[in-house]
């Protein structure tokens, strides 16, 4: 029965496909999708599947509409619903032609804006994590694509977001933004044993050279372990201010020469060609952008030279 049924619509569609110029128009004159027609209508999105332009519509028929909760229907039409009623409705639309064939596994961006689940085994086509099945496709329009479907589909519901009432969402700062990025593992540990995260979390602005792990590996073997040491920390501060200048300085704003970092002790920027030098480190990566400053990705710890030398002296 309900295959006798699907063929009667797609074979109704399909003739009108040839007279209906539009998506609803055909909807209209198929005389299988009344509730949606009215539901289109009640949204006030009937223009919209009448205008010129590319969409897809999984169309549920009257028998999708029907397998809905009693009085769904008819709550969803009142004029006070008319937004619930657009949302699920737009869940069903997307804003290009797509045909069967060129609907993959993954996921489309509707334009309610929520993503709808695509599976295809075969020729077959399910939607909505498998709840809802493609029971004729590729009915063509002039504006679009019309596939009859057997559910009607409800779209995810929003995740709640608390948000402060009296402040916007901070952006990352500079220690956020580092550690987000998943290479500065141990600048990460380095800037906590030294007691300096709530430092570059503070409103700045910093320039912050930033040696990768990387750069940590290439150091002498023991080193990174001692400086970590709680009796190491105030070399280790140091150390790692001496990566830090006072101010926002993005590279195109870096001229050759020295300048001070907040260890109180310079380093020596040198520009050649394209590239850009630390003292005898290269910046990999520059202008990476947080909240309270920019990060310049660099690929060898600079070591302050007065520490060098009083190490060389022991």
């Amino acid at each position: 029965m309900k295959k006798t049924l699907a063929i009667l619509i797609v074979t109704a569609l399909s003739n009108l496909s040839a007279q209906a110029k539009d998506i609803m128009s055909a909807l209209e004159q198929c005389g299988q999708f009344e509730t949606l027609v009215a539901a289109v209508k009640a949204a006030g999105l009937s223009k919209t599947l009448e205008s010129k332009g590319s969409f897809t519509v999984f169309a549920p028929n009257d028998h999708a509409f029907s397998r809905l909760p009693s009085g769904t229907v008819e709550n969803l039409l009142k004029p006070e619903n008319k937004d619930q009623l657009k949302a699920i409705l737009t869940f069903h639309v997307l804003g290009e032609a797509r045909s069967s064939c060129s609907l993959k596994n993954g996921e489309l961006e509707t334009v309610n804006g929520a993503h709808l689940n695509v599976k295809k085994w075969g020729s077959h086509v399910f939607l909505n994590n498998n709840r809802t099945r493609v029971r004729e496709a590729d009915v063509k329009f002039e504006n679009g694509i019309v596939h009859v479907i057997d559910q009607v589909m409800l779209p995810p519901k929003k995740k709640t977001e608390f948000t402060s009432t009296t402040s916007k969402a901070k952006s990352p700062d500079i220690v956020d933004t580092a550690i987000s990025a998943g290479q500065f593992k141990t600048l990460a540990t380095a800037l906590k044993a030294a007691g300096l995260v709530e430092t570059l979390k503070g409103s700045g602005p910093f320039t912050v050279f930033a040696p990768t792990d990387d750069a940590f590996a290439k150091l002498p073997k023991g080193t990174v372990e001692g400086l970590l040491k709680p009796e190491n920390r105030s070399k280790l501060a140091n150390i790692l201010k001496y990566h830090v200048i006072a101010g926002k300085v993005p590279s195109k704003a870096i001229e050759p020469g020295k300048v001070n970092t907040i260890a109180s002790e310079s380093v020596k920027l040198k520009l050649k060609d394209d590239s850009i030098m630390v003292n005898k480190s290269n910046v990999i990566k520059p202008d990476i952008n947080a909240a309270n400053g920019v990060i310049h990705i660099i690929d060898t710890v600079l070591i302050p030279k007065d520490r060098s030398k009083k190490a060389k002296k022991k």
